[in-house]
């Protein structure tokens, strides 16, 4: 029945997201995240490269669960999230790697600056995250930097700041147009986002015709670190509260858990339609194409694994 698992990881979608196997008797064995759940999950069968120390594992996988996520960042954060809660036998490590940042926005300075909490209510400033990731977030503060000097346009400068403020045409004047475009990449609105990066594309092509091939990958990856950025992350929100989450398909019925803004538990279990719909009644209207996405390729996977 071995066999099985490995079919059903081929109908895993091509997507980000977290996956976690079980063995005979339904124990987790590992959980992980994936840019390409397709082929990550499969590559545990073919090419284990740095990882062969869970070639024992791989012998005893017997089901294959996933959850589909809307980006890299927020699978990251439920692998976080779910370790946190729960650390199966052949995960190294209780959480994660990275440590969790926000982006504060300190209107008085004015500047954007690494944060990493907790926050009180006389903290100045708006909040932002949290963020998985150090080096993406610094990068896309530079990238933001780059389009939107804001530290340019406070009154306490230095006198290089001065001059490269005097050199980049910045002065007090911006601040105010700096300070709202930068909230609003922040808060993810689409036409803030596509502004700067249109920029940011601009600044790079500039750059790697003058040959200046350096620069351009900077730019290049600021560009990367900003799309991180506001990707969309709902599994882990600095003001999010508790709930309970329900997806249903063909008698099999998902359940996920937010405590505190944390999607923290999954679970999946045999139901029947009549029973299901109470259940699916308490899902928050915002997260239900997540639960019906999740209840979907739960659904799959199940059959893939049963058709083996």
């Amino acid at each position: 029945m071995k066999t099985a698992a490995r079919t059903a990881a081929a109908a895993l979608p091509g997507t980000p997201g977290v996956y976690r196997f079980r063995d005979e008797r339904g124990k987790v064995l590992y959980i992980g995240r994936a840019t390409d759940l397709r082929s990550r999950v499969g590559s545990y069968w073919t090419n284990l490269k740095g990882r062969r120390h869970l070639t024992r594992m791989v012998a005893q996988i017997e089901q294959v669960e996933a959850v589909a996520c809307d980006s890299v960042h927020e699978a990251a954060w439920l692998e976080r999230n779910l370790l946190e809660r729960s650390k199966p036998r052949w995960n190294r490590i209780r959480g994660g790697l990275e440590v969790p940042i926000y982006l504060r926005v300190d209107k008085k300075g004015p500047r954007l600056v690494v944060d990493y909490g907790p926050f009180g209510p006389d903290d100045a400033g708006e909040v932002f995250g949290p963020y998985l990731g150090g080096t993406q977030a610094r990068l896309a503060i530079s990238g933001l930097g780059r389009v939107l000097p804001l530290g340019y346009t406070g009154a306490r400068l230095t006198g290089s700041e001065r001059d490269m403020a005097r050199v980049r045409g910045v002065d007090a004047t911006h601040r105010d147009t700096f300070l709202a475009a930068t909230i609003a990449v922040l808060r993810r609105e689409p036409a803030a986002i596509d502004t700067v990066r249109e920029q940011l594309i601009q600044q790079r092509d500039k750059a790697s015709a003058g040959l200046a091939f350096e620069l351009a990958a900077k730019v290049h990856e600021e560009l990367e670190a900003i799309d991180w950025l506001v990707a969309e992350q709902k599994v882990t929100v600095l003001t999010g509260g508790d709930c309970e989450i329900y997806g249903w398909t063909d008698d099999l019925l998902v359940r996920f858990e937010v405590r505190a803004g944390r999607l923290a538990y999954w679970t999946q279990r045999a139901c029947r339609r009549a029973n299901a719909q109470r259940y699916l009644d308490r899902t928050p209207d915002a997260w239900v194409p997540f639960a019906a996405r999740g209840a979907d390729l739960a659904g799959r996977l199940l059959s893939a694994h049963h058709a083996a």
